[in-house]
């Protein structure tokens, strides 16, 4: 790791202890963001297999394909014939373990000095891998009445 990185992990850490999140979490959802990155990579696919959800069919001899089934590795064959690997479903994990660390805090943040509540925190995945995967939402960033998919960028990035 470089000064650069370590330093921009420790104001990333930093800026999540703000919002109430403890270091341990903080570095939680470091690695789930980094996990569902790569998840959404292997999703697009490499140059010969990608990551697809459904079952193997036994009695048709072929692949249903299904987004809320199991996970499977689809490797590309040059004779049309695909084979199928079943793979650990590490993206429901990670989502998991998200809405429990996100939960907790929550839970565990009260209302300070004359405040009556204090708003929950939310999180955002985006599932494109060309960037951070994991956003955490503040209360404020989303106008009310307006959708996430447009101002998530205004939360916290995990990168």
């Amino acid at each position: 790791m470089t000064r650069k990185e370590a330093v921009r992990q420790n104001a990333q850490a930093d800026t999540l202890a703000t919002l109430g999140f403890t270091y341990e979490e903080a570095e939680s959802l470091r690695r789930i963001s980094m996990t569902l990155r790569r998840w959404h990579e292997l999703e697009c696919g490499t140059d010969s297999a990608c990551i697809v959800r459904g079952r193997w069919n036994q009695e048709t001899q072929a692949f249903d394909y299904d987004d809320g089934g199991a996970p499977y590795y689809e490797f590309a064959n040059s004779s049309g014939r695909n084979r199928y690997s079943r793979t650990p479903d590490r993206e429901n994990g990670a989502k998991k373990r998200l809405v429990a660390i996100i939960g907790a805090r929550n839970a565990r943040v009260k209302p300070e000095n004359g405040q009556t509540r204090i708003d929950p925190i939310a999180y955002y995945i985006q599932t494109d891998p060309r960037g951070a995967a994991l956003y955490i939402i503040r209360p404020g960033d989303v106008p009310d009445g307006s959708d996430v998919n447009s101002y998530y960028t205004r939360g916290v990035c995990v990168w």
